[in-house]
């Protein structure tokens, strides 16, 4: 009887969320979440803008109210990788339990299977790449990826462009040091739990299973994992 299998049910951010009432045990709380995160992407960014007189005129090229890009990726993006965690929770928790359900599983391969849960569950937990996510996302993903190859050259709400490199305002070393890093960590994360699901099923198509070729779903009795598809629709 193994417990329920869950991809966004671990993590020392999952724990943080825990201790600060922003989740419980069955990732209720979302909406909670979702306007937390949010506002501290995006809110500060619209405050300091408007503090410098860059918010929607000014010298800029690009005022941070017409900067559409930052507002789709922190009101829209954002909110629906948070609000895909409760969904993927709920409609794959039993998926794992179907091999059972189904027989799939021969008695002689349950310790490989049981080991496979545990081994998902241990990487899913895992606080070291958590923490390489988040170095990567400061060391790749802001230093190299955004400065030198997404950020614009024209003035903007974030950045002056200066024979010294761009400048930042207030509100760019706010958009540069948190925002983004909250956003990009967030988009690696769900790549890193697609590794963990994807690291499961093939240690689980090693084992023999007890496949059945007049299965009525034409895939031996393995059609449920298709459904899962589904789990990622707001991805």
């Amino acid at each position: 009887n193994p417990p329920d299998f869950s991809l966004v049910h671990g993590g020392p951010l999952f724990q943080f969320l825990l201790r600060s009432h922003l989740s419980d045990d069955a990732l209720e709380l979302a909406r909670q979440r979702i306007i937390v995160i949010a506002l501290l992407a995006w809110l500060p960014l619209l405050v300091l803008s408007a503090l410098e007189g860059q918010l929607i005129g000014g010298s800029v090229a690009v005022p941070f109210l017409m900067d559409v890009e930052v507002h789709i990726k922190f009101l829209v993006a954002l909110p629906l990788m948070v609000g895909a965690e409760l969904v993927v929770h709920r409609r794959m928790r039993l998926v794992v339990k179907q091999f059972l359900e189904r027989n799939l599983i021969p008695e002689h391969a349950m310790p490989r299977f049981d080991a496979a849960i545990h081994s998902a569950f241990r990487l899913r937990n895992s606080a070291f790449a958590e923490v390489l996510l988040l170095a990567f996302v400061y060391g790749v993903g802001i230093l190299v990826v955004w400065r030198h190859y997404t950020s614009l050259d024209a003035p903007t709400w974030f950045a002056t462009p200066s024979s010294d490199g761009s400048q930042l305002s207030f509100a760019g070393m706010w958009y540069a040091y948190l925002s983004l890093p909250i956003f990009q960590f967030l988009l690696l994360r769900w790549y890193f739990r697609l590794v963990v699901w994807t690291r499961f099923l093939w240690q689980v198509s090693r084992i023999e299973l007890n496949l059945v070729p007049t299965h009525p779903d034409r895939t031996g009795g393995l059609g449920f994992l298709s459904g899962t598809v589904f789990a990622f629709i707001p991805l």
